[in-house]
């Protein structure tokens, strides 16, 4: 391609343009032509070699080098100085263990949910305030879409071929946002994770939907909580392995309630896994009946199942309440959006691989 220390009339760009769609190089929407020059200053921004491997695929037998990651942030959209957040996404999802658990590839076709901590939040504006799940930030825009084209391009993994997504979600586009620390009550994810407030750092969270909690008539912070269990609780979310893991990213408006009302992080996260539950009665309406599994000595709490993975639900009457959150650990909270009003929104996952979120330091 011509380089962009040579002039570039209009007819060269779009033609640039257009042999990115034709070699299929493109989530779908035009790319940024990756012309040598351009990608030499985002290698700029890294001490890691163009061709150090940041992880190799086994079942697809390819890798991405840093090279090809910068290629992809360049087409789409980034600037040079967010290719270290590019690279710290990219090792923080396969941190969590999808892509080589067949997430990437899965028929429900997910995509990392790309939480933003520390000072590069500020140095490199990505929002954490109003609209920070929709558009109108370059950073949360294009950080994102990178890591959907490294999957697509260095990893191969596009719809029709190796990507078997029955209907996909908006989030495979880009679904990258940033904590918004300073309207937190609680401590930040990063810190949660055992990080120094001042270090920067991608946590990352394989997701397949969200879904708002609409919740600013009351004032009872329990109330609130009990809506959002019921949205983690939501039976249409469920797989074959009758639990999940949920991210749920709380509006400061809520956060702050509930803290002023005595509730740590750590105390949501439980009150959501004691009250994310369906009564047996309405698994088996929706044909769930397996998730109704094991005894009620599974957990202390009186009254309650967990759902696990057995198939001895006969047993159970349609009055029983079945939790389908097995741990604390299991819910990743994230405080984000503006402080104008009592919005929550709910991240679905597939309740596995066993790490959750995957986490990697951004390095500059």
């Amino acid at each position: 391609m011509t380089d962009l220390q040579q002039a570039l009339t209009a007819d060269d760009l779009l033609a640039a343009i257009e042999e990115c769609f034709e070699r299929g190089w493109t989530d779908g929407l035009p790319v940024v032509p990756p012309v040598p020059s351009l990608v030499r200053r985002f290698l700029e921004h890294t001490d890691r070699a163009p061709s150090d491997v940041v992880w190799s695929m086994s079942q697809v037998k390819r890798g991405c080098t840093v090279e090809a990651a910068a290629i992809n942030a360049v087409m789409a959209g980034c600037r040079p100085e967010y290719f270290p957040v590019v690279l710290a996404a990219l090792e923080a999802t396969v941190d969590e263990g999808w892509p080589g658990n067949g997430g990437w590839q899965s028929t429900t076709g997910g995509g990392p949910l790309l939480v933003v901590n520390g000072p590069v939040r500020q140095e490199l504006g990505v929002n954490a305030k109003g609209n920070v799940l929709g558009p109108g930030f370059r950073p949360n825009a294009t950080i994102g879409r990178a890591i959907r084209l490294i999957i697509m391009n260095a990893y191969g993994i596009r719809p029709h071929e190796l990507d078997q997504a029955t209907q996909g979600t908006p989030g495979k586009y880009s679904l990258c946002i940033a904590e918004n620390e300073e309207d937190s009550p609680w401590e930040p994810l990063h810190v949660e994770l055992g990080h120094a407030p001042d270090v920067s750092t991608v946590s990352a969270l394989h997701t397949r939907s969200t879904e708002y909690v609409d919740n600013r008539n009351t004032g009872d912070a329990r109330e609130v909580l009990t809506d959002i269990a019921d949205t983690c609780a939501r039976i249409g979310a469920m797989t074959a392995r009758r639990y999940r893991r949920v991210g749920v990213v709380i509006g400061p408006e809520h956060a702050q309630q509930m803290a002023a009302q005595g509730f740590s992080k750590q105390d949501v996260k439980e009150f959501l896994v004691e009250h994310s539950g369906r009564t047996a009665g309405d698994l088996r309406r929706a044909g769930r009946g397996s998730a109704t599994a094991r005894s009620a000595a599974a957990r202390p709490q009186a009254g309650t199942i967990l759902a696990v993975e057995e198939n001895d639900d006969d047993a159970v009457p349609d009055d029983q309440i079945v939790t389908l959150i097995q741990s604390p650990d299991d819910v990743v909270v994230v405080v984000a959006g503006a402080a104008n009003a009592g919005v929550s929104t709910v991240a679905q996952t597939l309740g596995f691989p066993p790490k959750t979120p995957g986490c990697a330091v951004v390095r500059r």
